[in-house]
């Protein structure tokens, strides 16, 4: 799952906002170095992860890609799915998609955690380019994509991806259907242990 869906999970969960999106920039134990929410919701977006990554739907998934990308496939896919949900977003969240990311935008950005340098540049991005709404047009998640892969010759084939989400798009997005209830289920009775 990308920004969004952390988003839209931790609010579910009423779980914390900034820590669900500080999952990816926070290494180790993060009850050394944050409040106790704060720490709990980075706890939360590593459960999030670990449970989509292990799904047999997120398997099933990646074993549709090429298999020279196969090994990019759960980015990709993890991009794919914030579309899947800013796309269907009716079905999941009573408040319009613009609405629900100027009050999670509210509340991240109140809070007065210190939080990583790249973090911070990252969050201005997305909120002043309105990444999180933007998802809903599948070309913005190929663009992204595409933006992605010219960080290093390592993410190159990434751009390449494409491929493999046009050609499976319909049933990548019905599996998305199917699944997110599922992580949405899970993601409500897990209980983050304090360290």
């Amino acid at each position: 799952m990308n920004f969004l869906a952390h988003l839209h999970i931790a609010e579910h969960c009423q779980s914390d906002l900034l820590g669900n999106l500080l999952g990816d920039f926070v290494k180790g134990n993060p009850y050394d170095k944050y409040p106790h929410d704060v720490a709990s919701g980075i706890l939360m977006h590593r459960f999030v992860d670990s449970y989509t990554d292990s799904h047999d739907v997120m398997r099933h998934c990646k074993s549709q890609f090429a298999s020279e990308r196969r090994r990019y496939a759960f980015i990709a896919l993890d991009m794919f799915w914030d579309h899947c949900l800013a796309d269907s977003w009716q079905h999941y969240h009573d408040k319009e998609l613009a609405e629900f990311c100027h009050l999670a935008k509210t509340r991240v950005q109140q809070s007065s955690v210190e939080v990583p340098q790249r973090f911070q540049l990252v969050s201005e991005k997305m909120w002043q380019q309105h990444w999180l709404e933007s998802y809903r047009d599948f070309d913005t998640v190929l663009y992204a994509l595409e933006r992605m892969s010219t960080r290093s010759l390592r993410m190159a084939p990434l751009a390449t991806c494409a491929v493999d989400l046009k050609k499976h798009y319909s049933c990548f997005y019905d599996l998305f259907a199917q699944f997110y209830p599922e992580l949405l289920h899970a993601a409500s009775s897990y209980s983050p242990k304090d360290k």
